[in-house]
């Protein structure tokens, strides 16, 4: 950790425009931090950390609300089903929906949709909200979320992860409650974010809905898992939790704050989080340990590896058309740095099944997660190290107006 400005920085590197940022925040905020696997987002950058006294943040929060991660033990191990694997993803890739807009493929029901913030909140009485909402549940999205399989390297045990957030439900949400700050939704991202005061009707809705939408995202996951632990002939044993763009009521230092999380994992001593790493690497389960650190960062830690690359850079500038009958169509107009021929080729040399993906999410696009969890080893320990034999993402073929 190195203090710049005052401000607790992590990382084997800083990137500025991150810096830049978290600068911004720490304007108005009680408290900011800059986890090690930062880089730049909307007027917050992913992997910080502000904490308000009296304050929301819905640009802080973000455009995908609740997006978070969860992970689940099953009963089963590697050397059961390996055979099967090819087979596995197949089905994976095939039952669930992956991509933006997408309806789920199955129906799926939940209580939360008998939440009374649904009427108590007008906004989310808005003709069709609710009904996109119920047909979304459980979908995956686009850009980096996905569903793996993994195994345990100490018990060798299979492990189902996925990570996305609360779908249009959160860009809607979000959308709405920074627009009523008096900025602009599509706005310059190194603006610094209007705040909501709490206590204010505003402020209350913010997080009614805020909070309704992380029911949805908890639920989707939950689904998520449940889904591939049947598909697997499997029970699960063992889950891990958590969001990553959220804001908390939290005491810190005997004072009670709006802790606002973007791209960064709740890790309270004791506290598990499962933090992914890229498609090609090993993801965690960790937990949070007591330190002075851990004080600086208001227990918080990284949710991923972190990027290193844009899109563009990765992948090359695409641009999308729609042909005579209306249908989008990608146009390559220059390439990019990533070879993903080779990519395949690598992932089947270490036994990584990969359903969809593309070149902007390519392991070579992200820092190494040791790299950036050695930067918090003080605060964190892990726990279970988990290799991924299958990786279902959305393909490069998607279109998706609203990738991280």
């Amino acid at each position: 950790m190195q203090l710049i400005d005052g401000i607790p920085v992590f990382g084997p590197s800083v990137d500025e425009g991150a810096l830049h940022q978290i600068k911004q925040c720490a304007i108005e905020a009680d408290h900011v931090a800059l986890m090690a696997d930062h880089h730049k987002g909307y007027n917050m950058p992913i992997g910080g950390v502000a904490a308000y006294s009296d304050h929301v943040s819905p640009a802080g929060v973000g455009f995908d609300i609740a997006c978070g991660n969860k992970a689940v033990k099953l009963n089963v191990e590697w050397l059961d089903v390996g055979k099967a694997l090819p087979l596995i993803a197949d089905d994976i890739f095939s039952k669930l929906s992956f991509g933006v807009g997408r309806n789920n493929n199955e129906v799926v029901d939940h209580e939360l949709f008998d939440d009374p913030a649904w009427t108590d909140i007008p906004f989310l009485s808005m003709p069709g909200l609710k009904d996109m909402a119920r047909n979304q549940l459980g979908t995956i999205g686009s850009g980096n979320h996905y569903v793996d399989v993994f195994y345990d390297s100490k018990s060798h045990n299979l492990w189902v992860g996925c990570h996305f957030g609360s779908r249009g439900l959160g860009h809607k949400i979000a959308t709405y409650f920074i627009e009523q700050t008096g900025a602009k939704a599509n706005g310059n991202m190194d603006d610094p974010p209007r705040l909501i005061q709490a206590n204010t009707s505003l402020g209350e809705d913010y997080v009614k809905a805020m909070e309704l939408a992380g029911k949805y995202a908890y639920a989707g996951r939950d689904w998520v898992c449940q889904r591939v632990a049947q598909i697997l002939g499997a029970d699960i044993i063992d889950e891990v939790h958590n969001h990553h763009n959220y804001a908390w009521r939290e005491n810190h230092g005997g004072k009670d704050m709006w802790v606002v999380r973007k791209g960064a994992t709740p890790a309270r001593p004791g506290q598990r989080g499962f933090v992914g790493g890229s498609m090609g690497h090993y993801s965690v389960i960790l937990e949070g340990i007591e330190s002075e650190e851990g004080q600086h960062t208001l227990y918080s830690t990284v949710h991923g590896a972190g990027r290193v690359m844009s899109r563009t850079e990765a992948a090359g500038k695409k641009r999308w058309v729609k042909d005579e009958s209306g249908k989008r169509r990608q146009i390559q107009i220059s390439q990019g740095k990533v070879d993903m021929q080779q990519v395949y080729e690598n992932l089947t040399t270490m036994g990584v099944i990969l359903r969809g993906g593309g070149a902007d999410e390519a392991p070579q696009v992200y820092k190494q997660l040791s790299d950036v969890l050695e930067c918090h080893e003080k605060s964190i320990k892990v726990t279970n190290v988990l290799f991924p034999v299958i990786v279902c993402m959305a393909g490069s073929n998607e279109y998706d107006p609203y990738k991280d």
